[in-house]
């Protein structure tokens, strides 16, 4: 699984990059008309409702650009914003608080609309035990700010990709041959490299769920674009032996009733990419 310390890695590249790509050969619209030892603070504005996140992001953002920008943070991440709230403030030299707005700004609004999405999902299917994930869908390169908003939102982490844990869905299925060869190639697989990674298992029909449980060794079956009735039965065959994991094309309206099938998960690929930026502005003050 992908580490504390891997995960501030993918971050670290996240703000190199993103401050490269914005900033280039320099700021020229500020090195042209801001004095170079101009002082300014601005407040961050929420214009919207919803779940702030990437506040705690901005707080590395700023150190990446200018370790001498102050800030002054009134609402932390994961609670509610409102039209008008000031989120934050930030003093320093006004040359670095212009270079980081762009990139802060995109990330904020972002963030902040897969937490606010994120909640809501977590709230429909408060009591029922299930827990919500995210999943793969995510903006090549912004990865880790997504997954990290999904969190603040209070949803759980699936895999992070490809290497930290083993899927096997209908296309793996199909080209290996069929669900019985796959997890024994995939067993014998984990084996020789000497993996410890979680291996989950895709399953269309019930019968697969049968194929599945007489092979063994899986940690936890996809029970994918079924309906509440098929869904109930495969968590009754399913019990105990491995967790169970509801996906495919599920909303707000199903998600509750997904939820009170009795399943431990349900992905949402929506959580990450079917959002709209929330509302956020830098306004200085004079």
């Amino acid at each position: 699984m992908i580490t504390p310390q891997m995960f501030q890695k993918e971050v670290d590249l996240i703000i190199e990059n993103a401050i490269r790509e914005d900033i280039g050969s320099g700021d020229h619209s500020s090195l042209a008309c801001i004095d170079e030892d101009a002082f300014g603070t601005v407040e961050l504005l929420s214009k919207d409702e919803g779940i702030i996140a990437g506040v705690e992001f901005a707080k590395q953002l700023l150190q990446y650009v200018d370790p001498e920008l102050e800030y002054d943070i009134r609402i932390p991440d994961g609670n509610t914003i409102s039209y008008g709230d000031k989120v934050l403030y930030i003093s320093g030299n006004s040359r670095s608080i212009l270079k980081v707005e762009r990139t802060l700004l995109n990330s904020m609004q972002r963030m902040s609309a897969i937490a606010t999405k994120t909640r809501k999902y977590v709230d429909a299917v408060k009591g029922t035990g299930a827990k919500i994930l995210d999943t793969r869908k995510t903006t090549p390169g912004f990865r880790a700010l997504e997954k990290w908003a999904v969190k603040i939102g209070g949803g759980v982490n699936h895999r992070f990709a490809l290497y930290d844990a083993i899927m096997l869905k209908d296309n793996h299925i199909d080209m290996s041959g069929g669900i019985t060869k796959a997890i024994n190639k995939t067993l014998r697989y984990l084996q020789e490299n000497s993996l410890y990674i979680p291996l989950i298992v895709e399953a269309r029909n019930l019968k697969e769920i049968e194929n599945i449980l007489e092979v063994g060794g899986v940690d936890r079956i996809l029970i994918d674009n079924f309906n509440y009735a098929d869904t109930r039965m495969a968590v009754t065959m399913i019990g105990s032996e491995c967790e169970t994991e509801s996906s495919g094309g599920i909303d707000l309206e199903s998600i509750r009733g997904y939820a009170e099938c009795g399943v431990n998960f349900i992905s949402v690929g929506a959580l990450t990419h079917s959002v709209y930026n929330k509302d956020l502005s830098l306004n200085a003050i004079e």
